[in-house]
């Protein structure tokens, strides 16, 4: 999809098996919630409480740390990200306890860049992937040193 500045998410909806989202330009678009661990795992519920983004081209779960783009939307194909997948959508992949937007917090990254790399539509450089690294050990060393 080329970028378009002017197109918007208007509306956001589910069903038992797909995210949908519906476009200022009247186009309607869908993907299987099964794409989506944190969105699949998580109630009806949750998945309504999502925030657009002030720009209306992204939509975020602050409980569920997930973020979807609307180029994603036009873009994202299962078989093709999972072939390409990087190292930091793999990590939180088979870690999906991990709150993408707190653990962007704690790594001093942005938000929607950290979903990016998650989503795997961005490769993150050596830098961000060092600082992420970096992060992911720490919150290790915290949880190795908690005591019940």
């Amino acid at each position: 999809m080329e970028k378009q500045n002017d197109l918007k998410i208007e509306k956001v909806w589910f069903d038992d098996e797909k995210i949908y989202i519906l476009t200022n330009d009247g186009t309607e678009k869908s993907h299987p919630l099964l794409w989506f661990k944190r969105l699949w795992n998580a109630s009806p519920e949750q998945r309504y409480r999502y925030e657009l983004s002030k720009w209306r081209d992204s939509i975020h779960w602050p409980e569920l740390g997930e973020d979807l783009s609307l180029e994603g939307f036009y873009t994202f194909n299962k078989d093709e990200i999972e072939k390409q997948e990087n190292e930091v959508a793999r990590i939180f992949n088979n870690f999906p306890s991990i709150n993408v937007s707190k653990f962007a917090e704690r790594a001093k990254i942005n938000r929607s860049l950290l979903a990016s790399y998650v989503c795997n539509e961005k490769k993150p450089g050596q830098r961000n992937r060092k600082q992420i690294e970096k992060a992911l050990h720490e919150l290790g060393r915290e949880l190795l040193s908690v005591k019940l």
